[in-house]
């Protein structure tokens, strides 16, 4: 018999706020964390927004030792699950005695190769590059990190798809517990923000160009949207079996009760419907819900036609025209491979807080869009039953549903 699953911390540290109080008073006044970057457009960028986060001083927390292998995308994590084992009333000591896992989402780390190969350019050696590189290097970099620092003993890998990395990792985490595998996983994603990660995006002709007004170019579903806006930081999930919460006497956000999956087969980098109806339908046959027990959905919409026009065709087909939709990405923009692990804590805070954050800058819908329930303004509303989608190159979907504790 599979074991229930449940959420008893989480941690964010995002362009809407680096703790979770910041983020939900800044979801719920529906306010975007897009800026203009001069940085890009000295560099050559098509377009320079993006969502922006502070460099966290890790100094009070680790020693040099500690912080030498940790570049953007370790930084973030560590503050986002710094966080999120504090509201789970989990501490290192108690991590070292027992079995807890690591499952984390990342799929690049380039300003830290593209500094290192710089270094060698300009000095001749490779043998200045310095020992701390490679563990910065490596797309396993958060849970190399993490791992050690929390000295964690169970499950220990990252998971890179795409722009669905933080969802799956919070999916696999779900299926490691509820066989019995594990107690306990720290999951979640984490996105570098810097220029040396999104050039290739930018020559792509993928972003918004709407750099006159950076807080209103990021336009899911919208008929007037231009493209997406890159954006990132770092998303904590801690999964636990209910026995061992409930054990621990630990605060239950959540249950997790649905994970479906499946890949489109078909174009690298286009959707297609089918790919993601089937994953809508996984999640909701494990998780023994119908369309009218779902209460919200957070979409993956990331302001791109193709894109949003596909999830709402989805959306329409499973749902019909009820359910309300919003795509947070309205906000923060596209993080990338954070972004299914930020949006499960987007969502909680709206469960936990009574209301549907709002699809900023829908203005006029599209043919498609104008089909589905997409709330622009934020609405009070309770929450029992979500659902969010990730969708990635190469046709990887991830669905999760959450039920209040």
């Amino acid at each position: 018999m599979s074991k229930r699953v449940v959420i008893t911390g989480i941690g964010i540290y995002s362009c809407l706020g680096t703790n979770l109080d910041e983020v939900a008073k800044a979801l719920y006044a529906g306010k975007s964390g897009i800026v203009f970057d001069q940085q890009r457009k000295d560099f050559g960028y098509r377009s320079a927004l993006t969502g922006m986060v502070p460099k966290p001083d890790l100094k009070p927390y680790l020693s040099r030792r500690q912080r030498m292998g940790m570049h953007e995308p370790a930084e973030y994590a560590y503050m986002a699950t710094k966080e999120a084992l504090e509201q789970a009333q989990l501490d290192v000591d108690f991590l070292e005695q027992t079995e807890t896992g690591i499952i984390f989402g990342n799929d690049s780390t380039a300003a830290s190769v593209v500094e290192a190969n710089d270094k060698v350019r300009e000095k001749g050696d490779t043998t200045l590059i310095g020992s701390g590189a490679i563990f910065q290097n490596m797309n396993s970099t958060v849970n190399m990190n993490l791992s050690t620092i929390l000295k964690l003993k169970g499950i220990n890998f990252s998971l890179s798809a795409a722009c669905a990395s933080g969802s799956h990792s919070i999916g696999m985490g779900y299926l490691m517990i509820s066989q019995g595998l594990q107690d306990r996983v720290i999951c979640g994603g984490a996105q570098e923000i810097n220029k040396e990660a999104m050039s290739s995006f930018d020559g792509l002709g993928t972003f918004s160009v709407r750099e006159s007004e950076p807080t209103r170019a990021s336009r899911p579903f919208d008929r007037d949207r231009d493209g997406l806006i890159p954006s990132g930081g770092a998303a904590t999930v801690i999964l636990e079996s209910y026995e061992e919460a409930k054990r621990r006497g630990a605060p239950i956000l959540g249950e997790l009760i649905g994970y479906g999956f499946s890949s489109n087969g078909e174009h690298i980098s286009n959707p297609n419907i089918d790919g993601q109806v089937r994953a809508l339908r996984m999640a909701m046959k494990q998780a023994g819900v119908t369309a009218q027990q779902i209460d919200y959905i957070n979409a993956h919409a990331t302001s791109t036609a193709v894109g949003d026009s596909s999830e709402a065709q989805a959306i329409f087909e499973v749902y019909g025209d009820q359910v309300p939709v919003s795509s947070t990405k309205s906000m923060t923009g596209h993080e990338c491979w954070m972004a299914g692990a930020s949006e499960i804590v987007y969502t909680l805070l709206m469960m936990q807080n009574d209301f549907v954050a709002p699809n900023i800058n829908f203005e006029n819908p599209d043919e498609d869009s104008a089909k589905i329930n997409i709330i622009s303004r934020t609405q009070e509303q309770k929450i029992d039953c979500f659902l969010s989608n990730s969708f990635g190159f190469g046709g990887t979907n991830s669905t999760l549903i959450v039920k209040k504790a």
